[in-house]
């Protein structure tokens, strides 16, 4: 009986393990799928933020903000000194000429009125040599500041352009108010009163006495004069005579 009983039990622990292992796999496998699902999400998610990362980058290109902001900074930076570097030249150059037109300065020290003379008279001749220097100089640049104009003028004639007079900077207002002005000026009340040909306030004595001037008949005019004269002054009449 124990035999039997044994093999039964084992059978029955055989079916169940039989029954069991079709759900189990099923679930092992589903999850499996999620893990797998789960990394090939994950595996999109960081392919798409490399993705948009690089496109910023191309977008942006090599000259980012940072970098013009630095560079700009470097440029100020050299042309600051490239401008001390030119003055310290300058100045040196200005001194160079300065020593070599001008000398060194004389002794003195115990010098009579000829070795004065002498000394008063080179420093003249130096400067006369420098005034004509500088008055040769002034005419060569004149003349290559003219030479350079004419040569623009032709430049712009063969590009068909003209040189743009410079404009004077004019108030909008001044030529407003000068108009106004002149137009009070010129303003005058009679030429908007209106003309009257109609006499209408002619008075009634007025016209009594030009009807009755033109209905007295006129004198017959006379060669000895118009008969009631009265003589000139000077004249004498024939009875008084």
């Amino acid at each position: 009986m124990s035999s039997d009983e044994e093999e039964y039990s084992s059978e029955e622990e055989s079916s169940e393990e039989e029954e069991e292992d079709p759900a189990a796999k099923a679930k092992a496998a589903e999850e499996a799928k999620r893990k797998q699902d789960e990394i090939n999400k994950r595996k999109a998610e960081v392919r798409k933020r490399l993705e948009e990362q690089s496109q910023k980058k191309a977008k942006k290109g090599f000259m980012t903000p940072e970098r013009k902001k630095k560079l700009r900074l470097l440029l100020r930076k050299k042309a600051a000194e490239e401008l001390k570097k030119e003055q310290e030249r300058k100045a040196a150059e200005r001194r160079k000429i300065i020593d070599q037109r001008c000398g060194q300065p004389k002794n003195l020290d115990g010098a009579n009125e000829d070795k004065l003379r002498e000394i008063c008279k080179a420093y003249h001749e130096r400067l006369f040599l420098c005034e004509s220097q500088k008055w040769d100089l002034e005419y060569e640049v004149r003349r290559r500041d003219y030479e350079i104009n004419e040569l623009n003028i032709q430049v712009n004639d063969l590009r068909g352009k003209f040189i743009k007079p410079t404009l004077k900077k004019v108030s909008k207002y001044e030529n407003k108010f000068a108009k106004l002005q002149k137009k009070a000026a010129e303003f005058n009340f009679r030429n908007q009163l209106k003309t009257v040909k109609k006499k209408e306030f002619e008075l009634e004595d007025d016209k009594e006495k030009n009807t009755e001037m033109r209905a007295q008949p006129f004198p017959p005019k006379t060669d000895e004069g118009e008969e009631g004269a009265h003589p000139a002054e000077g004249e004498a009449t024939a009875e008084e005579a």
